[in-house]
């Protein structure tokens, strides 16, 4: 598999550099509009690369074998079936990261147009994180069956906290507090975000803006979160070239899908009971697997299923909640673009 991993990395790099080194090198804010045009495009590219997977496993290139595959089941059918489902899981539990960086980027008051910068930057540090969280649990779950209770029960756990929690502001305004404390006792900082720049000199020596601390924090919040989405990938194949592709797939469309989904989020109430299920469900799965295998296409439909149910039904909510003038509010990440935003 070495070569499809070097193929697949470079392909990654590439994209990314011609998303920001090509086509978004100026500072700006994305229409809604444009956003969800790149939401969709990176959505097609990680669902088509299913088709990349289909024929690895189907024709067993480089040596390349389904683990945990159902007898007489087809290697590449099952392997299609199963990055699908990762890839909708991951997209699935990154909401609540949309959720956690809309109100981040509102305590930083950073402003829209420097919020694609960070997000971008976060994404890479993300990548690197996922990957190496990703070889380790898989590494673990090859090496210490009883791994997959642990993962298990704090997936259930994280689920039944998230039916009973759904305000995560006092964690958000938690996590920027301690990152600031922690990073004053190693580094300078300076308020404003000083045209976007992570770095900058004041009186001859270097410090970091608010921008540059944003970052940190996104990308500690992102680990954070991980310990939520990697088990639950596990759940669904410890196949570890699926779960970094559709991990990394993922991942790459989370930024066009923030500004598509940042100011609407109270209008997705029942996403997240449907995110709460999904993850109890998943929990349970784990800690049942030394006695029921759940068939891939199974699991892929109540996947589906539950995310849908709970789209639909907020979409519904929502436009009952208008007709009776009911919904109202900023959108929280237009908060972040409001004059006193401004460096100071």
């Amino acid at each position: 598999m070495f070569w499809f991993w070097i193929g697949f990395f470079a392909l990654v790099a590439l994209l990314l550099f011609i998303d920001l080194g090509v086509l978004n090198r100026k500072a700006h804010t994305p229409s809604i509009k444009s956003a969800l045009y790149w939401t969709l495009g990176w959505m097609s590219l990680g669902l088509a690369f299913t088709g990349v997977v289909y024929l690895i496993y189907e024709h067993g290139w480089m040596g390349a074998q389904l683990k945990g595959s159902l007898p007489g089941a087809s290697g590449g059918g099952d392997a299609a079936i199963t990055y699908v489902s990762a890839y909708l899981l991951e997209q699935a539990l990154s909401i609540d990261n949309i959720f956690v960086m809309s109100l981040l980027f509102t305590s930083f008051k950073i402003p829209e147009k420097y919020q694609h910068r960070v997000l971008f930057w976060g994404i890479l540090g993300a990548i690197v994180f996922r990957v190496a969280m990703l070889g380790g649990g898989a590494f673990l779950v090859a090496k210490f069956d009883w791994i997959f209770y642990v993962f298990g029960g704090y997936l259930a756990y994280q689920g039944v906290k998230l039916l009973r929690h759904d305000d995560e502001g006092e964690e958000g305004s938690h996590e920027k507090s301690l990152a600031v404390r922690m990073l004053r006792r190693f580094v300078r900082i300076v308020d404003g975000d000083h045209g976007g720049k992570f770095v900058v000199l004041v009186n001859g020596r270097k410090a970091l803006t608010t921008v540059a601390v944003c970052l940190v924090v996104i990308e500690l919040t992102d680990v954070v979160f991980a310990l939520d989405s990697i088990p639950a990938v596990l759940s669904v194949s410890q196949e570890t070239f699926i779960m970094v592709t559709s991990n990394i797939f993922a991942i790459m469309g989370l930024r066009s899908l923030y500004f598509v989904l940042a100011g609407a989020m109270a209008q997705f109430k029942y996403l997240k009971i449907a995110l709460a299920i999904l993850l109890i469900l998943i929990g349970g799965k784990m800690c049942a697997h030394h006695w029921y295998v759940m068939p891939h296409l199974l699991s892929l439909a109540l996947i589906a299923g539950i995310i849908g149910t709970g789209v639909i039904a907020s979409i519904i909510s929502t436009k009952r909640a208008l007709a009776r003038g009911e919904l109202d509010g900023p959108a929280p990440h237009d908060e972040a673009a409001r004059p006193e935003a401004k460096e100071r």
